[in-house]
């Protein structure tokens, strides 16, 4: 077994390192308090190669893997999560038109995204339907040469910013079959009749946009359809095992980025005369977080491996984003609690690591889910 990433990736790693070092800082706090989408880092994220690292060549991109999408994600997050999601959730939804999606489909709307024309958006969450994806209701009905949209989705992210969306609509409400009943549709998200409003006071990633989004006789031609009718619930579920991937990169650079500061605190902080960084009891939970980091790591790497190596493994990828989220949670809990009470207050980071880190344990599929994914491959 080779545990050596090449220096192509070693690339990618450092240049996004490097990349959130430098422009990460000046915004952070203020995106966080105002709730406001970094646009200007997401134009200079796509001027640095740093959005839709996974669009094949022929179409802008540099055609890297899921690895690579691994490395920066990772890496971003380590700064700062919300404004990280600003470059890798640019492209969110438009890996279903690199899977499914026509060629037409693909010389028009790839090309956008790595060029920083274009942010997409997957819009499948709807008020009664989060987990139970089968359970979506949003209709897509057809009209001479066009798909008619009506419903409703929430929690989108790049909601109210984005200029398309991937939409799963019911489009054959009359299939015996829950999960044959839904396809995915692209739509111009500035068309007649959608309304989009922001979702405000947010726990944490408040620099990612969230939006609630209204359909009302939304006309769409029948050639925004994503790959064969019906199969948008399949389909969707195959785009989720990839991108769990993704999201179980933020949790691990969210808690290397909170061991780093807990790392730094530590040293500079004394107390009874010495740094706290004597403390064996200190020393003891620094070394407990830095083995579940480096354990998340070990099997989000293998996830990323599988998948580009044609062997995409479901099981594993919500284990990664399972253990990679819980890891989240309990490294920025730690390291807010070696902070004491200057952890509570946001002049410090970490407080808006701790609050970030839960929705890792929540979205893409909650943890709930995941176990579920799990046990079924289990017998």
């Amino acid at each position: 077994m080779d545990f050596e990433l090449s220096e192509e990736q070693k690339a990618f790693q450092s240049l996004a390192y490097k990349f959130a070092l430098k422009e990460f800082p000046p915004f952070a706090q203020e995106c966080d308090r105002q709730e406001k989408y970094p646009r200007e880092i997401w134009q200079k994220a796509c001027e640095a190669g740093l959005v839709g690292i996974a669009i094949p060549e022929e179409y802008g991109g540099p055609g890297a893997g899921w690895m690579e999408t691994a490395l920066i994600t990772e890496q971003l997050s380590r700064i700062d999560l919300g404004l990280g999601l600003a470059a890798v959730a640019a492209t969110f939804g438009a890996e279903n038109i690199i899977n499914y999606g026509s060629e037409e489909q693909k010389k028009t709307y790839l090309p956008l995204l790595p060029a920083g024309k274009a942010i997409f958006a997957g819009a499948y969450t709807e008020p009664n339907a989060g987990s139970d994806v089968a359970g979506t209701t949003t209709r897509a009905a057809k009209d001479g040469s066009d798909y008619v949209i009506n419903g409703s989705k929430t929690f989108i992210t790049n909601g109210t910013i984005c200029d398309y969306m991937v939409a799963l609509c019911v489009t054959n409400p009359e299939s015996p079959k829950k999960t044959q009943r839904h396809s995915l549709i692209i739509v111009d998200a500035n068309s007649p009749g959608i309304t989009r409003m922001k979702i405000h006071g947010k726990m944490g990633i408040r620099a990612s946009d969230t939006a609630e989004i209204t359909f009302e006789d939304v006309r769409v031609p029948q050639k925004n359809l994503v790959g064969k009718e019906g199969n948008g619930f399949h389909q969707l579920m195959h785009f989720f095992d990839q991108t769990r991937i993704m999201v179980a990169s933020q949790g691990l650079g969210l808690a290397q980025g909170a061991l780093d500061l807990a790392l730094k605190y530590v040293q500079e902080r004394k107390t009874f005369g010495v740094p706290l960084a004597a403390n064996q009891a200190i020393q003891f939970q620094l070394a407990e977080m830095a083995t579940r980091i480096e354990l998340a790591r070990n099997i989000i790497y293998k996830a990323a491996w599988k998948a580009d190596n044609g062997q995409l493994d479901p099981s594993l990828n919500a284990m990664a984003k399972f253990y990679a989220g819980e890891t989240a949670v309990w490294v920025t809990d730690k390291a807010l609690q070696m902070h004491g009470g200057y952890g509570y207050i946001d002049e410090y980071d970490i407080q808006r690591f701790y609050r970030d880190a839960k929705i890792l344990e929540i979205y893409e599929g909650a943890k709930e889910i995941e176990k579920i994914t799990i046990a079924k491959r289990l017998f």
